[in-house]
Parts: structure tokens; C-alpha cells; sequence
């Protein structure tokens, strides 16, 4: 069992390193990312790209025919830079990113500051959002998932498998996009935007209402359809049958075999559920305006600031990578059955 997990976590770590290597060698290869703001601003970025090892400055006045890269303007006095090679470049953040977690600075959402601040700032808004989803998803996916194996094609079963059909197929910023218009500004029972820090406890609560359901919808749905096809299967199980032939009622054989050994499969899915709401929340973040990692990230694919977009891209491959991990472990723990690394 040790060696399993440390060959699996060794494992994630090696497909983050390849993962955040590509990306890292791709971003370089686009246009580079010219700040915006005055020329010290812009001085101060370039010589913090010179200090971490992606530009050098070229001493002037250039020779004919010479160019460079960038060239800036600070009242007068003119100042060149030009990028190194892509792998120095890599190299250079390899080293920058092990030796002293130096992931660069925002050339454009926050000029000049540390991409590992900014988010840092906003992974607490995006967490309490998917948490909060997520328990509100997994007790009513359970439950209407019961309801409709043990009401196997009667109404109550067709008319959950129907809602299922229609929100599991309907992605979460359709649904904000309708809750905004119902709630906020028909009803006008809800804020239609994420309101600014600082405004009562009351108005944060009601915040996140619209948010919450929009992602809720599907996950439920999922769960629903999940938790619905492994009790239906358990339910038909020679077991099953066998414990009513002992004297069990219908609600005994449910409670104490059915339902536990329908959650087996069915627990790791949380895990997988959590990192499936977490990428469905960046597009959403941005319609309701929530300053979370999600709109953040495409906030930094719009504008060109790679250095912020390698750091979520790291945080969303990582905790992708752990999640799997996680699931696979959580198999072992639910289902004593399941011998982690076990050799036939």
C-alpha cells in the first residue's frame, strides 16, 4: 500500500511537471506580453524579466541595422531589451520556480505584482463557492437518487429521470444566465452581480444563492443518474434476495445492504464531482462578475498575461492530478475488497 501511493504521487507529480512545462514553452512561443502603464511601470517589468532570467537589457545607442524586442521611452532616454532563447527561458523558470517559488509578476491585471499573490487572494472566493455547491449537490443527488431506484419506473422515477436528462445536458452559465434574469432583475430578490467587499453579511449571503444553484444543477443531476443505475443494480442482486428470504423487510435490506454497497462506486465521485464544478465555475465567475481564480483565469487568457495564466493553470493541474489521486485511494477505503497495488 506505501508503495502504491508513493508511485502514484511520484506519478502526479512527474505529469505536472511534463503538463506545466508545455504550457510554460507554448505561452513562450505566442506574441510576448507587452505591459501597459506609464514607462517606469514598464521599466520595472522588463527589469524584473531581466533579474529572473527571460530578457536582457541591451546597452544603447544600437548599432545600424541593429534591433531588439523592446524598446522603451522614459522621457527621453531610451532603454532596450530583447527575449533569450525559449529554453534558457525554461531553464530559467525551472530554477526561478524550485529554488525560491518566483512564478514572475502580472504585466497587465496587476502590473508588477507577484502572480502567486494575486492568487492567492482569489482561491478563497473560488473554494467557499465549489464547497458550498458541493454540499448542497451531494445530499439531494443522494436522495433523488433513492427515490428513483426504489420507485423503478413509476411516476416519481420518469419524472426525476426526465429533470436529470434536461439538467445534466445544460451547462452552469446557461443556468446563471436565467437565474440572473428570473431572480435579479424580474423578481429583483437577488443582487444580479457580485456585490463589492465591504457590504452587510446579508447582502454576501445572498450573493451566493445564484451561484450556488447554477453549479448545484448539474452536479445533482449527476449524482441522481448515479446513485439511481448502482442501487437499481444492488437492488436486483442475488443477495438482496437472499437476505428478504431470512426476514428482512424491504426498508431493512435498503438501509443496511443496499444503500451501503451502492455508495462505493458511487463516494469517489465527490472528489471527481469537486474538480468538475471547479472548472465549471470559470466561465460562470465571470458572468456574475465573482473575483474568484475562475474569472481570473480568463481575464489573463483575454489579456496576454501569462505569468498569472501559468499559475492558475498550475493550481487547476494540480489539484486535478491530486484529486485522481484521491479518488483512487478513496476506492480502497470504501471497498476493503480493493487492494491498492496488489500483485495477482
Amino acid at each position: 500500500m506505501g508503495k502504491y501511493i508513493l508511485k502514484r504521487v511520484g506519478l502526479v507529480f512527474v505529469t505536472a511537471f511534463i503538463i506545466l512545462s508545455l504550457t510554460f514553452i507554448l505561452m513562450k512561443l505566442l506574441p510576448m506580453d507587452r505591459p501597459i502603464g506609464l514607462a517606469p511601470d514598464q521599466l520595472r517589468y522588463y527589469n524584473t524579466q531581466v533579474r529572473l532570467g527571460y530578457m536582457v537589457q541591451v546597452q544603447g545607442p544600437l548599432m545600424p541595422g541593429q534591433t531588439v524586442d523592446v524598446t522603451v521611452n522614459d522621457g527621453g532616454k531610451l532603454y532596450y531589451y530583447n527575449q533569450v532563447p525559449v529554453m534558457r527561458q525554461y531553464l530559467s523558470w525551472l530554477r526561478n520556480v524550485i529554488t525560491r517559488w518566483d512564478w514572475g509578476v502580472s504585466s497587465r491585471i496587476e502590473r508588477n505584482v507577484p502572480a502567486i499573490e494575486i492568487i492567492a487572494r482569489k482561491l478563497p472566493v473560488s473554494m467557499k463557492l465549489n464547497i458550498i455547491a458541493l454540499f448542497v449537490s451531494v445530499p439531494l443527488g443522494f436522495l433523488f437518487g433513492i427515490i428513483a431506484a426504489l420507485q423503478k419506473n413509476k411516476l416519481p422515477d420518469h419524472i426525476i429521470s426526465t429533470g436529470v436528462m434536461i439538467f445534466i445536458s445544460i451547462p452552469s452559465f446557461v443556468f446563471i444566465t436565467f437565474l440572473m434574469l428570473f431572480f435579479a432583475y424580474k423578481l429583483e430578490w437577488l443582487p444580479s452581480q457580485w456585490p463589492p467587499e465591504g457590504l452587510s453579511w446579508q447582502m454576501q449571503a445572498k450573493a451566493y444563492v445564484i451561484p450556488v444553484m447554477a453549479l448545484s444543477f448539474g452536479t445533482i443531476a449527476g449524482f441522481t443518474r448515479y446513485t439511481r443505475a448502482e442501487l437499481t443494480e444492488i437492488m436486483s442482486s442475488e443477495f438482496l434476495l437472499l437476505a428478504r428470504t431470512k426476514g428482512l423487510t424491504k426498508r431493512q435490506t435498503v438501509i443496511r445492504h443496499a444503500l451501503r454497497n451502492s455508495l462505493v462506486p458511487i463516494v469517489p465521485m465527490i472528489i471527481g464531482q469537486f474538480i468538475g464544478i471547479l472548472s465549471g465555475s470559470m466561465i460562470l465567475e465571470a458572468l456574475y462578475g465573482i473575483p474568484g481564480i475562475g474569472s481570473l483565469f480568463v481575464t489573463a487568457i483575454t489579456n496576454k498575461d501569462y505569468n498569472v495564466v501559468m499559475v492558475d493553470m498550475a493550481l487547476y493541474t494540480t489539484i486535478g492530478l491530486f484529486a485522481g489521486l484521491l479518488v483512487d485511494l478513496s476506492y480502497g477505503i470504501v471497498d476493503p475488497r480493493i487492494r491498492m497495488g496488489a500483485r495477482k
